[in-house]
């Protein structure tokens, strides 16, 4: 487990406790329990694994509060750390989330298709927010891929038998983020 008084992170975190963690984050942080240096460097900590960072997005995109809305400094500091691990889990966030907006729609599940809509608009955000070489690389990579069934996303894209309706929502979450400045 981990010390909720220092919010250490284990060294081969495991999924579970990367969301648990950034759950217990996400509290501190509305209660104003932490200073900002703190919250780089759990979410530096939790980011540096892909167990870490894969549990700190499934908790942060996906959580109701509006502190999720607007990620302080602190936050892209810490993820910035690790830009091999957190672009990767973000681009194709906004992929998936963006897809599951349009299954969502299509059963009339109007709370599941506004979250996954959220968690597509708060990716989107972070990566232009992050504003990496690596994240416009890939953002383009799946773009491709979405417009053209070929390329490095390929079998991504056919593992979650995405159609064309969903495909289309993809590249329409995408391609606003290759109009940012990359720094």
């Amino acid at each position: 487990m981990f010390n909720l008084s220092t919010l250490s992170v284990p060294e081969n975190i495991t999924f579970e406790q990367g969301m648990e963690i950034t759950q217990t984050l996400l509290n501190k942080i509305e209660e104003k329990q932490l200073f900002e240096a703190e919250v780089e460097t759990v979410i530096a900590q939790l980011v540096k694994t892909q167990n870490g960072a894969r549990g700190f997005f499934v908790t942060y995109l996906t959580d109701p509060r509006p502190c999720c809305d607007q990620p302080t400094a602190a936050i892209i500091q810490g993820l910035r750390t690790s830009p091999e691990i957190i672009s990767e889990l973000l681009v194709k966030n906004v992929a998936m989330s963006s897809a599951m907006a349009v299954y969502h729609g299509r059963q009339n599940n109007l709370e599941m298709e506004q979250s996954s809509q959220r968690v597509s608009q708060r990716s989107a955000d972070l990566i232009q927010l992050l504003n990496l070489p690596i994240l416009r690389s890939l953002v383009q990579q799946l773009l491709d891929s979405a417009k053209t069934g070929e390329g490095t996303y390929q079998e991504f894209l056919e593992r979650w038998g995405y159609d064309l309706e969903q495909l289309s929502a993809i590249v329409k979450a995408l391609e606003p983020l290759l109009s940012y400045n990359c720094g």
